[in-house]
């Protein structure tokens, strides 16, 4: 017998679309109130994580031969053969060498960002909600176990598979697993045939798919790589052109000059390695890893890693309040009767620690009664979570949930009691567009439904208001003062109502009428302490700031007044205004000059992100729920709450922001303000030194002079002067005023005048004295060979100092500290030592043909070397007195 009972569970577990909800609760031995946890733990130990292998990053041995997959590489590694073959053993021996050392350097550099990559998606946790033992938990998906009752509301991902025993006007895409790219209504009722095709199992939901409406429970019956997803995973797992050609040029005309055929080639090699920043790509990956680190202590995950940098452009952002503005700690401070009257809630937190005072002090009996209706008409149509545990307070669900239910714990209402003594008949649950939740639930007095939400929404529902004395005719005019002046004071409003069901009526929302007005709750959500000093930290860095919330206009203009965001209510716009403008130039001029968006509905965010990008901004837009995903795709760069973000909001956003705090965008602005910098200043050091050496290369080939430089020469000085500094030069700090700039122009370019003249000014500040040396040299009866080692040993003083020129396109050297960036001064110091250490080594020094030179000369090329930093700095003061001290790149 036994035996056989576990053939059937087996069988109702294989195909749970085939049987009643009850069936498969019973063949997972699980119940409505989910499992034990210590039954969870047990399964989890006998089950595993549900998670879907991952393919893994590629390894260290990968990466390094990644680096030879490059056509640049490619023609140097024909200059090697090509040097074996005419017996160049010296030259083909250190190509060789430059080969293996790049690709060690770009095999660290690459590693380093995949890894940090890695790390901070690792921080993004993928969290459900549950069931166990009858109540809520947030847990990681990876704790999901078979028989867990899964809590699933619009905006979710579904975790794992599951079979639905209830759902709320419920619709899942799935497209991710059928293809299908209509949303699919589900029904828990239905029982379907064994065969039925994935697309049509209406009372299932599956791992992947997402929750883009309504809400439901189902109990989950397969995880990991047992789901319908996990089985598709098993069955898959198993430049510079223009110094280019400049450098073709220099080689065609050595060629016309009669050099030999293969030194024309191994020179072309060399000046394309050196003009051409080949390191740039990995470099720039790099920099804007580092940034991904650097954001992330700040709260600021990245998703998509151009991201870093355009946050950084951003002219415009349009923020939610609620958790981002404020602390998304609501308290019910005030009940407002419809009469006119208010009394006063005392305690504050999540502890239901304070009770509920009149005017003349605790409720009499009439106003006890009426309180008890209030508590609840904000408890039955209520999805939050109160409770205890391990002796403190805990809570879950929207905090306008959580703040009701603290109000009627006050009063002695508690949810669990309520809905046992009035049992769920039906439920309506709330959706932004609907703004409103009810409730049928079948109390001593018959099927009565409950109704909380926008005030505007329930008063057209009631047509009699309560009073402690009975019910009395609605005075709507007095109910509408009363939450105007509360909105005022800054008061998020809530209304309530309650009436009675007809026996044998749908329930529907068309049929919500006649119901009774049961009061106002005020509730306050505390600003954030810090969220003043961020909004005026975006003011001045030229960054507009717009608040959009879904609170009544008023209360949004007290809190705007706050943070000195508005002022006046010319200022707010409201839904209903955006409605009623339409598409025409009107609406551009209305929400151009707003700064508060109040009542807006989800798709509105939408148009508001549409209007200020055709007028040129540059748009960030946070969100986080689910009809939140257009607006935060359609925006330049979109911010999702890590804390009470959707799934779906945060699958549609670039940036995920952990703490939920305005304070952290703008920290992420400054730290993508300092990632565009460090990139230009990386690709102005690289460009900029092989410009300088296309300019001496030029000038010899010109005026008839040797060669300054042979081919191994040119290897050797891009090695020692860009191997380390590059990506040195990503690890910059911000130089400090980041915040105090206007945004660069989104459609800047990289090449913008500021660039182009300090390209110009640092290519001519070293090519030409280089050049200069190499002719008195000559001039002076040195040999060619000499010439060249003097030559080489400038050029690489050059760039080892004009490095440090590259640490700022305005700021004096002198104004930055070099201990400020560790690395790049260890580095450049260490490439110099490396150089005069090849001076001084048998065997290497013959290769490079370089010898040491006296402390006289030493003293005198470094002088010489000097120049750059002159010239730039020059440049830079220039710079500041020509546009009052302003810059063009952040």
């Amino acid at each position: 017998m036994v035996a056989a009972g576990d053939a059937v569970k087996q069988e109702v577990r294989a195909v749970p679309h085939a049987h009643e909800a009850g069936a498969v609760l019973a063949a997972l031995d699980s119940s409505r109130h989910g499992l034990d946890p210590a039954e969870a733990a047990a399964r989890l130990t006998r089950h595993g994580p549900n998670e879907l292998p991952r393919p893994r990053p590629p390894g260290l041995a990968t990466v390094f031969l990644r680096q030879f997959a490059s056509p640049l590489i490619y023609v140097l590694l024909a200059a090697a053969v090509l040097s074996l073959a005419i017996e160049e053993w010296s030259d083909a021996t250190f190509i060789f060498a430059v080969l293996f050392i790049n690709a060690v350097i770009g095999t660290a550099q690459e590693y380093s960002a995949q890894r940090a990559a890695s790390a901070l998606q690792a921080l993004v946790a993928d969290q459900c909600r549950v069931l166990r033992a009858g109540e809520s938990y947030v847990i990681d998906a990876r704790e999901l176990v078979p028989g867990d009752v899964l809590l699933l509301e619009s905006g979710d991902r579904v975790p794992a598979d599951g079979r639905l025993f209830q759902a709320h006007d419920l619709e899942a895409d799935e497209s991710q697993l059928t293809g299908e790219s209509l949303p699919v209504i589900k029904d828990a009722a239905a029982v379907l045939a064994p065969e039925t095709p994935l697309g049509d199992r209406r009372n299932m939901v599956y791992a992947g798919s997402l929750v883009l409406r309504g809400r439901a429970q189902a109990v989950v019956v397969h995880t990991g790589l047992d789901t319908e997803l996990g089985r598709i995973a098993s069955a898959v797992v198993g430049e510079a052109a223009a110094v280019g050609v400049a450098a073709l040029v220099l080689a065609a005309v050595s060629l016309a000059r009669g050099m030999p055929l293969s030194e024309v080639f191994l020179l072309a090699v060399a000046l394309a390695v050196s003009a051409i920043p080949e390191g740039l790509p990995v470099a720039l990956t790099v920099a804007l890893a580092i940034s991904m680190r650097r954001m992330a202590r700040r709260h600021v995950i990245v998703r998509r890693l151009l991201a870093v940098e355009a946050l950084g452009s951003c002219t415009f952002i349009a923020t939610d309040k609620t958790g981002t503005l404020t602390v998304n700690q609501l308290t019910v401070r005030r009940i407002g009767l419809p009469d006119g009257r208010v009394w006063e809630v005392t305690g504050e937190g999540l502890a239901p620690e304070g009770r509920v005072l009149t005017s003349r002090g605790e409720p009499d009996a009439d106003e006890e009664r009426l309180l008890r209706r209030i508590a609840l008409a904000a408890v039955l149509p209520n999805e939050g979570f109160l409770g205890q545990r391990d002796g403190h307070w805990v809570a879950g669900g929207d905090t306008v949930d959580v703040a009701l239910l603290v109000l009627a714990h006050k009063v002695g209402v508690v949810r669990e009691e309520a809905l046992n003594a009035n049992p769920e008949l039906g439920l309506i649950p709330f959706e932004s567009e609907r703004l409103y939740a009810a409730s049928l639930n079948r109390t001593p007095e018959g099927a009565q439904v409950f109704v909380k939400g926008a005030v505007e929404r329930l008063l057209p529902m009631c047509t009699r208001m309560a009073t402690p004395a009975g019910d009395e005719p609605l005075d709507r005019a007095r109910v509408e003062a009363q939450v105007l002046a509360l909105a005022r004071d800054g008061y998020r409003v809530l209304a309530l109502a309650a009436g009675d069901w007809p026996p044998g009526t749908p329930f529907e929302e068309a049929r919500l009428g006649g119901l009774t007005f049961l009061g106002l709750l005020a509730m306050l959500d505390p600003l954030r302490p810090e969220a003043k000093a961020a909004v005026a930290a975006c003011r001045e860095a030229g960054i507009e700031v717009a608040m959009v919330t879904g609170d009544h206009p008023a209360t949004a203009l007290a809190i705007a007044r706050e943070l000195d965001l508005a002022r006046e209510p010319a200022q707010v716009v409201t839904g209903v205004q955006l409605r009623r403008l339409g598409t025409g130039p009107e609406l551009e001029r209305v929400v151009l000059g707003a700064r508060v968006f109040a009542r807006v509905e989800p798709r509105q965010k939408l148009d508001i992100v549409h209007v200020l990008e055709r007028a040129g901004h540059f748009v960030a837009v946070t969100g986080d729920g689910a009809n939140d995903a257009p607006a935060l795709r359609a925006a330049e760069v979109g911010v999702a709450m890590g804390k009470s973000g959707t799934d779906v909001a945060r699958e549609s956003a670039d940036l995920i922001i952990t703490d939920d705090n305005f304070a952290s965008i703008v920290a992420g602005i400054e730290e993508g303000r300092i990632a565009y910098g460090n990139v230009r200043k990386v690709i102005y050091l690289l460009v900029s030194t092989g410009a300088a050496e296309i300019v001496l290369f030029g000038l010899a080939l010109f005026t008839g002079l040797p060669l300054p430089l042979v081919a191994v020469q040119l290897l050797w000085l891009n090695l020692v002067t860009n191997g380390i500094q590059d990506v040195a030069l990503a690890f910059e700090p911000g130089e400090g005023q980041e915040l105090r700039r206007p945004p660069r122009p989104p459609r800047e370019p990289i090449f913008d005048r500021l660039m182009l003249e300090r390209l110009a000014a640092g290519a001519l500040a070293i090519g030409v004295p280089a050049f200069l040396l190499f002719q008195y040299l000559l001039a002076q009866g040195y040999s060619v060979e000499e010439a060249r080692n003097g030559t080489l040993l400038l050029m690489v003083l050059f760039e080892n100092i004009h490095v440090f020129n590259c640490r700022s396109e305005t700021r004096s050297v002198f104004r930055h500290s070099p201990l400020r960036n560790p690395l790049l001064l260890g580095g450049t110091v260490l490439a110099q030592l490396v150089h005069i250490g090849a001076m001084y080594t048998p065997g290497l020094s013959d290769v490079l043909g370089v010898q040491p030179v006296s402390p006289g000369h030493w003293l005198q090329l470094l002088a010489i070397a000097l120049v750059v930093l002159a010239v730039m700095e020059l440049h830079k003061l220039w710079w500041r007195w020509r546009t009052g001290g302003a810059r063009t790149a952040s």
